[in-house]
């Protein structure tokens, strides 16, 4: 990312990647559809022009769709049935427990593209949702990112699908939030699938990185 650049950073939380990529002098459009946290984004970032906050899910397609909340741990709210189950008695995942749900508004990149912009960069943290979100992708960035789990590794592989179809070839890692590529050179589809397969379920999450450059990648 560099100044000028645009930025998608879906499932903003509490906005750490989007000071992030302001501070690189990148715009972002910061999608996050759980109220309490579009409070916070507000009182935080309400006085810079380079930030468009969007109060939604993102999706496969435009309507509704229910956001369970866990309203001890916000950071894990989640549109997926199948996370909350995944998470279920899973180690690492003890006291877990979403105990609210609203009705969020769903668009997709593609909207959000017409709207603002063909980004070139996407970030997506939207708890075992990615491959929804990616399935409203037609427009590929230079790069884009997404969280996996070891509670969901078939979430991942599908995205990674998902990726190939859209014409990307090269992909790398973080394990964790340690913000460091787990491979000094970008790795294929088949060898990036077999990295996650083999990780151990401590690894618990990471993301991957795709670029139609190798070179972004290390």
């Amino acid at each position: 990312m560099s100044a000028g650049d645009l930025a998608f950073d879906v499932g903003t939380h509490v906005g750490d990647r989007t000071a992030c990529f302001r501070r690189l002098g990148a715009r972002v459009v910061a999608v996050e559809p759980q109220p309490r946290l579009l409070r916070a984004l507000r009182l935080i970032f309400h006085r810079d022009p380079g930030v468009a906050l969007v109060p939604a899910l993102l999706g496969a397609a435009p309507g509704e769709a229910v956001l369970r909340l866990n309203t001890a741990n916000p950071t894990v709210a989640t549109a997926s049935d199948a996370f909350i189950a995944a998470a279920d008695g899973a180690a690492g995942w003890e006291g877990q427990r979403w105990d609210a749900e609203i009705v969020r508004p769903v668009t997709t990149l593609d909207a959000l593209a017409d709207r603002y912009g063909v980004p070139d960069f996407v970030k997506i943290d939207v708890e075992g949702f990615e491959a929804e979100v990616l399935r409203g992708l037609s427009r590929p960035p230079r790069a884009l990112s997404f969280e996996f789990t070891t509670i969901q590794r078939n979430i991942a592989l599908a995205c990674l699908e998902r990726l190939a179809a859209l014409g990307y070839r090269h992909f790398n890692a973080c394990l964790g939030e340690s913000m460091a590529f787990a491979h000094p050179v970008p790795q294929g589809l088949d060898a990036m699938a077999r990295w996650i397969a083999e990780l151990p379920h401590a690894a618990n999450s990471g993301d991957v990185y795709a670029g139609r450059n190798p070179a972004t990648l290390v």
